[in-house]
């Protein structure tokens, strides 16, 4: 019966992959193939990572009869390229760096990577269950605003099918204006399998959007979130935020870096406060 079973799921999945367009096919290779070279580098995430690829594909729910343009297939492999990239840095162990260590164990670690730069990954633990965390930072993103004093405004310009959305982001000026306004156009992708969640996304251009007056539009990613339950405490969630931005402009790298891990660390800070309420 077992192997009766197995096949009829491979065939299954075949005559998925066969009816694919050809853009959307090709990503879901890369992505598949991409997560299963993580899952056997890696002992550590390659658990979790192991798990969103049984867990079908994390192009399935993408995978919709409507038919997309060819600049939403764009926005969608932009998103899928986001999460691709971010896997693959969080799924390297080598080379990470201590920026920040909180007392309630908060932690930012840092490393530089050729062809991106430096990146900062947060690790935290929020006391309130995944659902929750989630909820508000994939559903109720354009009130982010509200909560946390980093973010000024976000706003969806376009939502593609169900996980990708196109976003503009305005960031609040930090105390002294040692940075200056910046603004963001993101593509953003969000993958929910079973108790993994994984939040990508990066920069891209938007016609609708153009540079405002006033702000300068730097560009962030690849970024990523990853949101799984604490093992053994259900109602806690572990939280991982990947972190790569280009704020343009004539910044020295020292005050860029201790604004980006000291954002990390206040914006723990903030999420814990807003879910409390």
């Amino acid at each position: 019966m077992l192997p009766a079973t197995s096949k009829l799921c491979a065939a299954i999945s075949y005559r998925h992959l066969r009816n694919m367009t050809g853009l959307r096919r090709q990503a879901a290779v890369a992505i598949s193939q991409e997560l299963s070279r993580l899952a056997c580098r890696s002992p550590g995430p390659g658990a979790w990572i192991n798990q969103v690829r049984r867990r079908s594909s994390l192009l399935s729910s993408r995978l919709e009869e409507k038919p997309f343009s060819e600049m939403e297939m764009s926005y969608i492999k932009q998103g899928e390229e986001a999460l691709q990239k971010s896997l693959s840095i969080l799924g390297d162990q080598d080379g990470w760096k201590t920026e920040t260590v909180v007392g309630n164990g908060d932690k930012v670690l840092s490393k530089v990577l050729p062809d991106v730069g430096k990146v900062f990954r947060l690790e935290v633990v929020v006391d309130q269950p995944l659902d929750a965390v989630y909820s508000e930072l994939v559903d109720n993103m354009e009130q982010m605003g509200e909560w946390n004093p980093n973010v000024q405004e976000v706003k969806i310009l376009q939502k593609i099918g169900k996980d990708t959305v196109i976003t503009h982001e305005k960031a609040a000026a930090p105390p002294g204006n040692i940075v200056g306004p910046r603004d963001f156009v993101s593509v953003r992708c969000a993958k929910r399998r079973g108790s993994t969640c994984v939040l990508a996304g990066m920069a891209t251009s938007y016609g609708a959007m153009p540079e405002q007056d006033g702000f300068v539009r730097a560009e962030n990613g690849p970024t990523c979130m990853i949101l799984r339950p604490l093992p053994g405490s259900p109602l806690q969630t572990k939280l991982t935020w990947l972190l790569s931005i280009d704020l343009k402009g004539w910044l020295p790298k020292t005050i860029i870096n201790q604004v980006l891990s000291q954002t990390q660390v206040d914006f723990a800070n903030h999420l814990r406060e807003r879910l409390a309420r």
